[in-house]
């Protein structure tokens, strides 16, 4: 089965940028939009702006069966790529 990659940049509150991918099953960028935002709200990342600019698909493909789960449980999962939180 493929999935469907959002390639996500978002300005931090402090001003740095979070680089980070948003996998999910539905190819649709307002559900991701979603999944990035709740993301965004768990790391308290609240302020962040996430709309079409700043999350975009990029491509399909097919994920490991642990990233497959938590996208069959959560709905999403989140690829942390540059400026996110340790």
């Amino acid at each position: 089965m493929d999935f469907h990659v959002f390639d996500t940049y978002v300005k931090a509150n402090d001003g740095h940028t979070m680089h980070f991918d948003v996998i999910t099953d539905k190819k649709n960028n307002e559900e991701a939009i979603g999944f990035a935002k709740e993301w965004l709200r768990s790391i308290n990342e609240n302020d962040s702006i996430v709309t079409s600019e700043e999350c975009k698909f990029c491509h399909s493909e097919s994920v490991s069966e642990d990233i497959e789960i938590e996208i069959m449980t959560n709905g999403y999962f989140i690829v942390e790529m540059e400026g996110c939180p340790q």
